[in-house]
């Protein structure tokens, strides 16, 4: 009797799944089929994500990956993904990998020549620039603006010949103080504030920056 070798194991992949930014309808079909499917979904904030899951109904293996813990966790989740395993990232929400850790583990997984998926979804970022209805020859975003004062100066110095609308994150908290630093940096530049994106209570709002 011939014993057939066995077949070396396939690797998995890394699927990154966009999620809504607000509105849950925003999700694509692709993604849910994706989260329905895969070994274990690899989430920012496991609260989040459960709430995501249970208004989909399903009910994958669910782990936190945030990063406090995504560093330290690398080498194992890429083993598992050469092991066959197919793995789904998922941010709070968005597109993972833009201002979250996400971007570290696509890094990791690329290295090793293993495949990294990315099924694309709702974006804060291209949501509020579509609503600012500004125009340029491009645009600059540069996430979470940094806290300290003298650090955002020399960041809008930097950028103040860039011909590009500049789109940041900020805090609730911060915004006033944000605008008058704009307003210093960049005298009568009109400026877009936008929160709530694509739920019920969505703002817009555009001005010229003053604190």
């Amino acid at each position: 009797m011939t014993i057939k070798p066995e077949e070396p194991k396939q690797p998995g992949k890394l699927i990154i799944c966009s999620t809504p930014i607000g509105n849950l309808k925003d999700i694509s079909l692709r993604v849910i089929e994706a989260l329905g499917q895969v070994d274990a979904v690899l989430a920012e904030d496991t609260r989040v994500t459960c709430k995501l899951l249970n208004h989909l109904k399903i009910n994958p293996p669910l782990e936190r990956c945030d990063e406090n813990v995504i560093r330290s966790r690398l080498d194992s989740l890429v083993e598992r993904i050469l092991d066959g395993e197919n793995l789904a990232y998922v941010s709070d929400a968005g597109t993972p990998s833009v201002s979250d850790p996400g971007a570290v583990l696509v890094s990791a997984v690329r290295d090793k020549g293993l495949t990294v998926e990315v099924l694309p979804g709702a974006s804060a970022v291209l949501t509020a620039l579509v609503a600012s209805g500004f125009t340029a020859p491009g645009f600059y975003f540069g996430g979470f603006l940094p806290r300290k004062a003298e650090k955002q100066a020399k960041l809008f110095e930097q950028l103040a010949s860039l011909p590009a609308v500049l789109v940041f994150f900020e805090s609730p908290h911060r915004v006033m103080a944000t605008l008058k630093a704009i307003e210093l940096a960049y005298p009568n530049r009109r400026v877009c504030l936008a929160r709530e994106l694509t739920k019920l209570y969505e703002e817009v709002l555009i001005d010229t920056a003053h604190g």
